[in-house]
């Protein structure tokens, strides 16, 4: 799995590393096979629509100290 990012902190969990950093575009490719990650996502997890259970990429985020490219804001 791969973040895009505008921000993110100096020390990242070893699950995340960092594959490239251009004109401020970072982008983070995340080990979603890691246990330390499964560990925090199955934490985060929770009801995101009825029925549907998963996480929200603004509470990752908010983890993480990672501030994403909002690819919904119109130029």
């Amino acid at each position: 799995m791969k973040l895009y990012a505008t921000n993110i902190p100096q020390t990242l969990p070893s699950w995340a590393t960092v594959i490239s950093n251009n004109a401020g575009l970072i982008e983070v490719e995340i080990n979603d096979k890691d246990p330390g990650f499964n560990s925090m996502i199955e934490e985060l997890a929770t009801e995101i629509q009825p029925g549907i259970v998963g996480v929200k990429a603004s509470d990752l985020c908010q983890i993480l100290s990672i501030e994403m490219v909002d690819t919904n804001e119109e130029n």
